[in-house]
């Protein structure tokens, strides 16, 4: 075992401070990674806050992470000393279960989160806001050359939480894509689904982002602070993303699907929403969808690094990770904040 630097908490409303983590020593089919960055999700700030549920503390939170692999295990194969890697919201999974024979191992019955989750050696996971990590070969993915490891790290989790549905749903040329917010999610979607081909429009709340999103791939932008916009867009999207973690009026952005269109939430809400039943009568459907599997999740790098879709990011200090989760709670973040992680104590 090895003892190595880390930010995290001791409870749910306190600071951060430095603490240390202790890291398995590799078995044969791990890799130690020395992690150079790690994404700010909000999904951290829920974790860390027990706004989901309460969890096991201290806690070290982060699965946005790209790095560079020190070391390997003996049987390691799909990896070598000095390469680029990410890893991302899961550390583990069964391999034997449905869901992992088909390439769906974020929904295995027994998947290991990155961290506050409890692995198979029945020690509990400690992410990415660390200086080191040792993890499966398998869940380690090489980078694209063409990729900055710090914008990159935030495609971990949510270029595969946004690539994965736009895949799954067929974005691409003659398709129109509504891109529900303008954040650290939806800034990624916007790229991706451009990429893919699609026509794509932002549906923000404010017009404040509009020159952030047509530079991004948007070709049109539109706010919901106007009382004239769910009218005009009644009846144009085949595909609407939802990436915001708060809804008012879902109904009127179910309104804006064309017949047989879906609209994908893959923001999480704390709090239930509804909808009229009627608004879905006209073939209209609305999904969710979580991350992705190991293999689409090299997928989603290997189309990032062809297309130049990066994060858009501000690169913080370890002191500055409490502000910093108060700027992404605020919406004040130009779009995923990283964390430099050399910079932890």
């Amino acid at each position: 075992m090895s003892v190595v630097r880390a930010c995290g908490v001791t409870g749910p409303h306190v600071p951060f401070q430095s603490l240390e983590v202790v890291r398995r020593e590799p078995g044969p089919k791990d890799v130690v990674i020395d992690i150079k960055y790690c994404g700010i999700c909000h999904s951290d700030i829920h974790t860390v806050r027990g706004e989901w549920k309460m969890p096991p503390y201290p806690l070290v939170p982060g699965h946005e992470i790209t790095g560079i692999v020190r070391e390997v295990g003996a049987a390691v194969t799909r990896l070598a000393v000095g390469d680029r890697v990410g890893v991302g919201c899961m550390v583990n999974s069964c391999g034997e279960c449905d869901y992992c024979q088909r390439g769906l191992e974020q929904f295995c019955r027994s998947g290991v989160w990155t961290y506050a989750s409890r692995d198979y050696d029945d020690t509990i996971t400690q992410g990415g806001y660390s200086r080191a990590l040792t993890v499966s070969e398998n869940w380690a993915f090489p980078l694209p050359d063409s990729l900055d490891m710090a914008k990159a790290a935030p495609l971990m989790c949510a270029g595969a939480t946004t690539y994965s549905p736009l895949k799954r749903w067929g974005a691409g040329p003659g398709m129109r894509v509504g891109v529900i917010g303008l954040g650290g999610l939806g800034h990624i979607a916007i790229q991706i689904a451009a990429a893919m081909g699609a026509e794509v429009s932002v549906i923000s709340r404010t017009l404040s982002k509009k020159d952030d999103g047509l530079a991004l791939g948007a070709s049109d932008y539109w706010a919901t602070s106007d009382e004239a916009t769910f009218k005009t867009l009644f009846a144009s999207f085949d595909f609407l993303l939802c990436t915001v973690s708060s809804v008012q009026n879902m109904g009127d952005y179910i309104n804006c699907l064309r017949p047989g269109g879906v609209l994908v939430g893959v923001g999480l809400p704390p709090d239930p929403i509804s909808f009229p039943m009627n608004a879905l009568s006209r073939h209209k459907s609305i999904s969710g969808s979580l991350i992705a599997g190991r293999k689409e999740t090299q997928e989603m790098l290997d189309f990032c690094g062809a297309h130049g879709v990066e994060a858009r990011i501000e690169l913080i200090r370890a002191t500055d990770i409490d502000d910093t989760y108060k700027r992404v709670v605020a919406s004040e973040v130009r779009y995923r904040a990283v964390l430099d992680v050399e910079t932890i104590a």
